[in-house]
């Protein structure tokens, strides 16, 4: 038993010291995440089953055990069936790593694995219409410092279809100024990708730059007034200020929440209405398959009625005689006959 309860908290260390962050690359906001769901399964075990971090061991993994580890985050939590999922996932990964570094568990990795994901209903996708979008850049306030900050973030954060992580992480020299202007960012996996940007987002952001007096090259690109890094919760404070302006000329705009990650999914769906081919809108947003960003044609509902319009046409009927040529035809079998 002891031996086994060391193998569990020897792996856990070697999981999240070495496998997710070197071996997977996986994003420090990714670990972070998975460690989340492994500190609340251990919290679990410590407060409902009576079992100490300690004490745990790899036969306390059973499916009556993790089911109501869920129910404990659905009911008691409040999480949503798609947290849940989450969480689950997470322990999931850890249980497959255990698979291949210590067989003689593999039985009992097989258990956790075989538990299943709970039905989640698809949320719909908040993105914004062109529209809006240019109703949204229209009220930062360039003549100011802060206006003029805001108005660079607003405008990279669309322009680039960037995650708010990627943003946050932005260095003076993630932007090399040309023609065109490219951004570089660093997303998830430690994937690099380079995004062009238009001629109005570059000169805004060469104003910014300069206003703000950005010379090295190191620095945020994106900062607070203590001149530390913009934080999610202070960019989504930022977006929500000049929604809020927006909704007051026009009502009928932004009927449902913008977050951060909506101008992502906005400047995606603006370049499949554009005619712009999955392939590279994959690229654009650093997508690892195609199959993720083919959720953007299934959910617009103008390529939707594009596509509907297209494939219906062979369906229609095709007459053989036009009506003047029935009319004809009838009015010569009623004199000749």
């Amino acid at each position: 038993m002891k031996q086994e309860q060391e193998s569990f908290a020897y792996y856990v260390t070697k999981y999240f010291t070495e496998y997710l962050p070197e071996h997977r690359g996986l994003s420090e906001n990714t670990v972070k995440s998975y460690r989340d769901s492994i500190v609340l399964l251990l919290k679990f075990f410590q407060e409902q089953l009576h079992i100490s971090a300690d004490h745990i061991c790899y036969s306390n993994f059973t499916s009556d055990n993790l089911e109501k580890f869920l129910m404990w985050l659905e009911i008691d939590r409040g999480n949503s069936a798609s947290t849940c999922n989450q969480r689950l996932a997470a322990i999931h990964s850890f249980f497959r790593y255990v698979q291949y570094k210590a067989p003689e568990c593999f039985e009992q990795s097989n258990i956790v694995l075989s538990v299943p994901f709970r039905k989640a209903h698809q949320v719909p996708m908040n993105y914004m219409s062109l529209d809006e979008v240019k109703s949204l850049l229209a009220k930062p306030n360039q003549t100011t410092r802060n206006g003029l900050r805001d108005m660079a973030i607003l405008v990279t954060l669309y322009e680039t279809a960037a995650r708010v992580q990627e943003l946050i992480d932005l260095k003076v020299s993630s932007v090399r100024f040309g023609n065109p202007t490219v951004v570089t960012l660093y997303g998830k996996g430690e994937k690099t990708r380079l995004v062009p940007i238009n001629t109005e987002a570059t000169r805004i952001l060469k104003r910014y730059i300069q206003v703000w007096e950005l010379t090295s090259p190191e620095e945020p690109l994106f900062m607070n007034r203590n001149g530390k890094k913009l934080t999610r919760a202070g960019i989504q404070y930022i977006i929500n200020k000049y929604i809020a302006t927006v909704h007051e000329d026009h009502p009928e705009y932004f009927g449902r929440k913008i977050s951060n990650h909506s101008f992502r999914h906005s400047k995606a769906m603006h370049l499949l209405e554009s005619g712009v081919n999955l392939i590279y809108i994959r690229d654009f947003l650093g997508h690892s398959s195609v199959t993720t960003t083919e959720i953007y044609a299934k959910t617009n509902p103008k390529i939707k009625e594009e596509q509907l319009i297209k494939h219906s046409k062979g369906l229609e009927q095709h007459h053989r005689y036009s009506k003047k040529q029935k009319d004809n035809l009838l009015s010569w079998l009623k004199n000749s006959l």
